[in-house]
């Protein structure tokens, strides 16, 4: 220890002397010739973390269907999870079909465009991606943004799942999600992060609260609207509760969600930037905070009960809100930000309620309305952004989302029929459809 010590002060004299720096560059040079460079080392640990992330945000497809699979009933089960598993497939798939290009055109200040480049890349001449620092500044390579921003392409239509499920055609579904990822999700998306008009008119929107948790919120206002309500939801005049069944998955699949929302907004630096994202993960932490505490007491107070499942959604909620400004707000308005969004979770599932739009999860609560407030309270609390590009660009990408969920959902319902039979549902879609149900291995007849 005291050799130490004295080697550490001999060479504190030397800096202060001025004798070090000699050696540093030596030592330098030393390094650049036998090592990676620094700008090597800088994408290692940025694409590490991007490709991290984009993990942690796959996972979040787990939470979703056993979310969904929790707050349903248990005859749906196996729907529930076959819906949730062929998402990710989809998603990825038509995301690399045609998605990617259309959400990343390249140059173009307009609604519209497609990138031909990044289509051949990743269909017909994969060598010829930049793997390199030159690609995205050094932050990550070509094929950990497509893989990146695939992860978040499919996370649109799962929020549709929820809303839909346990009395939507499987078939119907699964079209939908196929034009709705394909081409709604990422043109929309192009308008900010493809360097749009939204772009332009500086409009914020960090990792999605509006171009994912909005645009597939209005997806799934759109479909049980289109669709109706279960049976037995609005009776007489009364609201009933279909119970689920399994608040322990349900509490599993939140809690996953959670964990995921990390990778989501904190991979959205886009870099490993230490700074940043270990002020991403915190403003995110506290949002997800701010929701539980917000559902919590509303719903003690609107419903005269201590309602876990307004937790559950309250902090789902705290996390959409928190998206849109996560790099930008500081602790304390992240908690302010996700306590009103859990707020305005239990006031939006009532009225909806009052409304006889049924959504089995609350999808459109958390991810519609929470989303729309967090890109507006970005306007209000975040540092450098303004209300009014946050304002247009909440309508411009709302009647966009709208519109085409309504066209997908009504040229389906018009041709092959949107919702299942009475009896189907009644005896739930696992044995029609499905021949076997989620809690058993043994086939039906």
């Amino acid at each position: 220890m005291e050799l130490f010590t004295l080697n550490l002060s001999c060479l504190t004299e030397m800096f202060s002397a001025g004798m070090a720096f000699p050696l540093l560059s030596v030592m330098t040079q030393e390094v650049a010739a036998e090592g990676p460079s620094v700008t090597d080392v800088l994408l290692t640990a940025n694409n590490i973390w991007m490709m991290l992330a984009a993990s942690l945000v796959f996972i979040m497809h787990l939470g979703f269907a056993s979310v969904e699979a929790g707050f349903t009933q248990s005859k749906n089960t196996v729907n529930i999870l076959f819906k949730n598993t062929l998402t990710p497939v989809l998603g990825i798939v038509t995301y690399a079909l045609v998605g990617f290009a259309l959400m990343y055109p390249g140059e173009f200040n307009g609604f519209l465009g497609f990138s031909k480049e990044s289509w051949d890349i990743i269909w017909f001449n994969p060598s010829e991606a930049d793997v390199s620092a030159g690609y995205a500044d050094g932050g990550y390579t070509f094929w950990t943004d497509f893989i990146y921003q695939a992860m978040f392409a499919a996370t649109a239509a799962t929020i549709v799942s929820g809303a839909v499920a346990e009395r939507i055609k499987l078939s119907a579904y699964l079209t939908f999600t196929l034009i709705f990822v394909g081409t709604v999700y990422p043109i929309i998306g192009s308008w900010k992060w493809g360097g749009g008009f939204l772009d332009e008119l500086g409009f914020v929107d960090f990792a999605g609260s509006t171009l994912v948790h909005s645009v597939g919120g209005w997806g799934a206002l759109v479909g049980i609207w289109l669709l109706g309500p279960r049976i037995g939801k609005y009776d007489n005049g009364k609201t009933s509760e279909i119970a689920g069944h399994s608040v322990p998955l349900a509490t599993i699949g939140v809690f996953l969600l959670w964990l995921g929302w990390f990778g989501f907004n904190g991979g959205s630096v886009l870099s490993a930037n230490p700074g940043l994202v270990s002020l991403v993960l915190t403003t995110t932490a506290l949002g997800a905070c701010g929701g539980a505490i917000g559902g919590h007491f509303t719903s003690m107070i609107a419903m005269k009960r201590i309602d876990f499942g307004m937790v559950l959604n309250g902090i789902l909620a705290g996390l959409v809100g928190i998206t849109a400004g996560a790099d930008i707000i500081t602790p304390l308005e992240a908690l302010i930000i996700g306590g009103i969004a859990g707020i305005l979770v239990v006031f939006s599932v009532m009225l909806l309620d009052k409304l006889k739009l049924d959504d089995c999860v609350g999808a459109v609560s958390v991810h519609l309305v929470c989303g729309i407030w967090g890109t507006l309270a970005t306007g209000i609390f975040g540092e450098g952004a303004s209300f009014m590009p946050q304002l247009y660009g909440v309508l411009a990408c709302g009647a966009a989302a709208a519109l085409g969920a309504f066209v997908i959902f009504g040229i389906l319902k018009a041709t092959i029929g949107l919702r299942v039979s009475a009896e189907m549902e009644k005896h739930g879609l696992d044995s029609h459809e499905h021949g076997v149900r989620g809690y058993t291995i043994l086939m039906e007849d």
